[in-house]
């Protein structure tokens, strides 16, 4: 599917109209901000490059002792360019984490560290999943809308169950890593076997004393 900020410009405005601003709000904050990352400076240009495509219109309206506020709204070709949109195939889903990296690389973490890492991710999921329920008044009232907010809570749930069931196994997985690393030898010098501690050095024979 041809999914880009137009799109997910047209696909707001299909629901209601709305100021860049609001349509900012949203793809932040909101429950558009789910789909993929659109950037105030990637909002306004596509405003307006749909505005001279026919695709949205906009209306000045006056606030008291407020600036002008520009309100964009989806017209017929806008509309026609979205059922277009949503009628392609979807591209693959991309999901990317750093914390996931950190914890390949847990070895390179600093000991009193890798629990604040592990918490703080916790926290931001559970924060998610607070912030998606809340935006399912926003959502339209039929089976797709709740299907997507009802998908969205069960992978949040899912890694939050999946996160606080490992935390034990990984702090004591780390401990045990740190406790090795503390006793191996500094690098490049090998270890040396109980055999070598405690055998003694041949004599040495001079050649004087031969």
């Amino acid at each position: 599917m041809a999914m880009n900020v137009r799109t997910l410009c047209l696909g707001i405005l299909s629901l209601r109209d709305a100021t860049g601003y609001e349509i900012k709000k949203m793809v932040e904050e909101g429950v558009f901000s789910h789909f993929i990352d659109a950037s105030f400076g990637s909002i306004y240009p596509a405003l307006a490059q749909m505005l001279k495509e026919g695709l949205v219109s906009v209306r000045t309206e006056t606030q008291p002792g407020r600036p002008e506020r520009k309100v964009y709204s989806i017209t017929e070709r806008g509309r026609a360019a979205l059922h277009e949109a949503v009628n392609t195939d979807p591209a693959p889903d991309k999901f990317k984490s750093e914390f996931l990296f950190q914890m390949l690389f847990m070895d390179r973490i600093d000991p009193a560290h890798l629990a604040v890492i592990y918490d703080a991710y916790i926290e931001e999921q559970e924060e998610e999943l607070r912030r998606l329920e809340a935006c399912a008044c926003d959502l339209p009232d039929h089976a797709g809308a709740r299907f997507v907010n009802d998908f969205g809570r069960v992978m949040l749930t899912t890694a939050i169950e999946f996160l606080k069931s490992r935390r034990p196994e990984m702090l004591r997985a780390f401990a045990d890593l740190s406790a090795s690393q503390t006793q191996a030898p500094p690098s490049g010098e090998p270890r040396r076997t109980d055999a070598e501690h405690t055998s003694q050095p041949a004599p040495v024979i001079s050649l004087k004393e031969a």
